[in-house]
């Protein structure tokens, strides 16, 4: 369900929540997400360059 492509995950991740949900913890129990798969998406996406900024609510 989630996709593994980092610039795929982006899009998709940065979709979820500015469509769906209002925060990263919403989105992670929205999408039934453990706190471990949370970390591996975060990890994947600070990989290729982009940060979470709560205050925008999206990867940056």
């Amino acid at each position: 369900m989630i996709p593994q492509d980092p610039v795929i995950l982006l899009s998709y991740v940065n979709t979820q929540l500015r469509d769906n949900y209002s925060s990263l913890d919403k989105l992670a129990d929205g999408l039934d997400l453990s706190e471990n798969e949370i970390k591996e998406i975060v990890d994947k996406l600070e990989g290729v360059g982009y940060k979470y900024d709560a205050e925008a609510n999206q990867f940056k």
